[in-house]
Formats: structure tokens, sequence, C-alpha cells
């Protein structure tokens, strides 16, 4: 069963020079229970609760003071939280007693536990409020709850181990990411069937609704993409990349970003909904997996698994970072701000594009560091927040250099400056995966290459791009012959291996255990057995960038009297 909790990632330094941005460092960060999930805000945006999977408890979070004001415990392993219309009810997915627990909210305390099966995950309420849908693992199916009697009343096939869920605004449609399938089931919630089937990325696990239902994200954690999902046609209409392990995305209230929280490289990615692409990453906690917006649209509430942390993240100024030219298109969100008269970055003025009472567009003059946002309207002015002048990235090094044209899972360290916050990174026209980012290193992991070769490597930052180095895909290495094939348990045999791209040999083994070598050329080395402690064949590896290949020697013990 796939749950909500996630494996440790490697640490980061979490200080604003090593990639954590002004946006999150600005909030609080609030200690919750073990493993933190899925959280979601009352639907007045006063309060949040936190589904601690690894402690068994939900954690209640009073958005005014960003404090914890009561912990209720649960069954084993909660996963997600979804609200009632009026917020008098929460209801908890409980995945290891197959469970969904119904919270009253002006209590904090379970009113009742409803039976639902083995590896409940997903939750969402139907917008009238009168079923709950949840995703069960472990028998491939949705079932639909009856809150007038708490009481499940359907169960739905939903295939190849269904676990995100969300509702559309009008309640008539469900959707359902389904892990195993690379798909999305749609439900008709009139009839309680499935009446689409749509393919999206590897392993899609979590959803996000746009606030008009006309568009649905999809979080692929099998390449790390958001397929958007246009509901009036039910197919994809775009892919856009974001970083290592996305989990759980929320789509702000105006429906101009969507949030994504990647629980590899501690980073939400904040996807522009009107060009499909990335626009930020925002540094925030230690394997962030959930994500809520208030409201209004003024802060975003993250739950951070490994480090047991909600962080409250500022999303007023987004992106809050650009080039010191000038030239990004910012959005501020507040209140009071129609009409507005002036925007400055500063004291630098910017170019206003659109104006609401509740959100602004605008141009960023050039700048440098770091510089309060303000807007002056007919009632006085106001900070918004701040806005960071990045410098352009440059890098210096790459290692390793060269890879298999197949691709690899091994990591790729990309060493430079100004690296922080990294958005995306390219070898070639292909991108790479983020894995890790600080100030002054990014690790990718390459995709294959249609064809051996070299290819320029690009870092893409708030603050500009930089290149200037490259990286040399490769054939597969071949192994053709040993020889001799055979030598003493002893050891000491010199040996001939010969093959294709055996030039960049980094490592050769007998039976796992490795040998000294010479690379004479690209088709032949030599090498000289390690001891074996028994005699028989075993496998000859020779590792290098453009793969692992295999030959065979054979160990044949000494005479003895």
């Amino acid at each position: 069963m796939f749950t909500l909790a996630l494996p440790t990632p490697p640490p980061l330094a979490q200080a604003r020079g090593s990639g954590l941005s002004a946006a999150f460092a600005a909030g609080a960060v609030i200690p919750v229970g073990d493993t933190p999930g899925g959280i979601a805000l009352t639907p007045t945006g006063t309060r949040a609760y936190v589904a601690n999977h690894g402690s068994n408890t939900v954690s209640v979070l009073d958005t005014v003071t960003d404090t914890v004001i009561d912990t209720i415990a649960t069954g084993g392993g909660p996963n997600a939280v979804a609200f009632s219309p009026d917020g008098t009810r929460a209801y908890v997915t409980v995945a290891d007693d197959g469970l969904v627990s119904v919270i009253d909210t002006a209590t904090n305390t379970i009113v009742t536990d409803i039976a639902v099966g083995a590896g409940a995950t997903g939750v969402a309420v139907t917008p009238d409020g009168s079923r709950v849908y949840v995703t069960l693992q472990s028998s491939d199916t949705v079932g639909v709850i009856d809150t007038a009697t708490n009481t499940v009343t359907a169960s739905i096939p939903a295939a190849g181990t269904p676990l995100g869920l969300v509702i559309t605004p009008d309640g008539t449609r469900a959707y359902v990411a389904c892990l195993f399938a690379n798909a999305v089931r749609v439900i008709d919630t009139a009839t309680n069937t499935v009446i689409a089937t749509i393919p999206v990325g590897p392993v899609p696990i979590l959803l996000a609704v746009s606030p008009g239902g006309t568009h649905v994200y999809v979080t692929n954690v099998g390449n790390s993409t958001v397929s958007v999902i246009d509901t009036a046609t039910s197919a994809v209409i775009a892919t856009v990349g974001v970083s290592a392990q996305p989990r759980f995305a929320a789509v702000s209230p105006d429906g101009f970003h969507v949030y994504v929280a990647n629980s590899g490289p501690d980073t939400v990615s904040v996807i522009d909904t009107a060009t499909q692409t990335v626009v930020e990453n925002i540094g925030v906690g230690d394997g962030p997996t959930g994500i809520a917006l208030l409201p209004d649209g003024t802060r975003a509430y993250v739950t951070n698994a490994v480090a047991g942390t909600v962080g409250v993240m500022a999303t007023t100024v987004i992106p809050d970072q650009g080039s010191t030219a000038g030239g990004t298109t910012v959005t501020l969100t507040g209140h009071h701000l129609a009409n507005a008269t002036a925007v400055h970055f500063g004291t630098a003025q910017a170019v206003i594009t659109a104006n609401t009472a509740t959100s602004m567009t605008v141009t960023a003059p050039a700048g440098s560091g770091a510089v309060p946002v303000t807007v002056t309207t007919a009632g006085g002015t106001g900070t918004l927040g701040h806005f960071y002048y990045v410098p352009v990235p440059a890098l210096s090094g790459i290692n390793p250099a060269a890879g298999p044209v197949a691709g690899s899972d091994d990591e790729i360290v990309l060493t430079g400056r100004h690296l922080a916050g990294a958005i995306d990174v390219y070898f070639g026209t292909t991108r790479a995966v983020i894995q890790t980012v600080s100030d002054n290193q990014v690790t990718v992991r390459a995709a294959g290459a249609p064809a051996p070769g070299g290819t320029a490597v690009t870092v893409i930052t708030a603050g500009g791009s930089a290149g200037g180095l490259s990286y040399t895909y490769l054939d597969p290495s071949t192994v053709t012959g040993v020889s001799p094939d055979s030598g003493p348990t002893t050891g000491g045999t010199e040996v001939t291996i010969t093959g294709t791209g055996l030039a960049g040999t980094e490592q050769v083994t007998f039976n796992g255990i490795p040998a000294a070598f010479t690379v004479v050329s690209d088709s032949t080395l030599t090498a000289t057995t390690p001891p074996s402690g028994a005699a028989g064949p075993v496998g000859v590896t020779v590792t290098g960038p453009g793969g692992a290949p295999a030959g065979t020697f054979t160990y044949v013990s000494e005479p003895d009297i």
C-alpha cells in the first residue's frame, strides 16, 4: 500500500543563501506530530487540520496565531482531511484501521468512526455536503459515504491503486489518481460510475482542481511532472515539469497559480496557470508533502513530513524573486487594492498591468537586493511583502560529465554560484529533474538522449540562465572478451578485457571484488585478478559512464598433495 509517509530525503541546509525563499522564511514554523501529510483549512480559513500519519493524531492549528490549539488522537495512519461545506465536520482517512473518522470541529472530538476498508487514503466532500468519497487502495475501489447516516452506500471499482481524489466545484464529477494505472478515473457522481479514463504521467498520486472546475492538476511521481487536464474534454492539455517527488498540489483562490510540494529537494514549485510553466521554486522545510491556501490566497500552509512541522508561506508576492534587470511578471494578492495608483519595489515604480480589489499584476522594475513591495491607493500606502533581486547564476563544474545515452538514476552534481531557487535544468532541450538545490550546487538526474554525443547544460533561475558546461551521452559499453579466461584462486592473473566504450571505465570487479586495472584504449583494458575464496566461474563487471557490461572468468584451484 502506498501511503503519504515519505522516505527521508538527503539533508539540506535551510538558510536564505542555501535556497530558502523569503516567502517561507517570513512565516512561522509550527511543530506538529510525526510525519504530517494531508492538511486542510476550514471554509473560513481560521483553522487548519493536519493528519499526522506517524503519530496517529490530527493537529488543529489556529491560523490567526499560527499555533497548535488541540491534538486529536485517531486510529492508525491518518492520511488526509476534508471538511463539510459548513465546516462543522472534518473527515479524516485512517489507512491502517480502514476508517474514516468524523470530527466535530466545535469540540474537536471524534463523533464516529466509519468502517470503509483497508488502505483509506484520499477523501473529498461533495459541495452540498451530502456525500464523502474516499479512495481505498487495498480493494481498488472508491467508497461513497452518506453523511446523514454515516454509512457506506456505494463502492466504485477504480483499478490501479486509487490514491488522490478531488470533486469539481459543481459536484458532478470526481477525479481519482490511480497510482499503477498511470491514469485518472473520472466518476459521474450522479450514477457513481467511472465514465472516463484519462492517461496521465507515470505514477500519478494526488490532484487539485481549479476554482472554476475547468482544470484538474495531477502530480506524477514517476517523472516529476504535473499533468493538466481540461475537464471539458477529459484530455491532458499540458505537462509541467517540477522537481523530484511531487506530492500534494493546491490552486490559488484566483486560479492564477498552482503550488506543488516537492518532497525531494524540499521546495514548493509555483506554476503560472496562464503559461503552464514554473515561475518559482520556494525552499521550505524537510519533506514537504501537504499544502493548503487561505481562502484569501495570502498564505499557504505546508506540512513537512520529515521535520514534523507545518510551515507558513507568504503568497502575497508571487514570484518573490526576479532578475536585477527587472521585467518579472509578479502577482500581488491582498485586500483593498482596487484603483491602485502606484506600486513600488523599494523606491522604483513598477508597471501595473491588471488591478482588482484583491489582486494585481505588475512588471517588476530593475533593482538589487531585498526590497519592500508597497501599493498606493486612495486609502493610503501598504506593504504587501518583499521582493528579492537575484544575481545571474554561473556554472563552474559538472560531475560526472558523461553517462549512458539511455539516461541514469545516478545523481549529477552541478556546481557554481547563485543557484538557489533553480527553476529548471536542461541537457540540450531535455529537462533534467532537480533532486537537491543550494546556492552553490544543484543535483539532477538526466533523462535519456536520442543519440550519443555532447550536449549543453543550462540552469535557469529567477536571476537568469547559466551555461558553459557540457554533458556527454555515451553508447552502452560492451565486453567482448576476457583473456586469459581462467586463473588461480590466489589471484594475480593479468587479463586483457576487450570491448567497446571502455575508455571511461571507472571500476572493474571480479565477483564484485574490485580489481586493479589500466585503460589501454577505448576497446582494451588490462586488469589483475583479485584472490577468490572459491574455485569456479565468476562475473567480470566493467563499470563506466556508458553502463556496466559483464564477462566471465573462471578461478581454478591449485593442485595439492
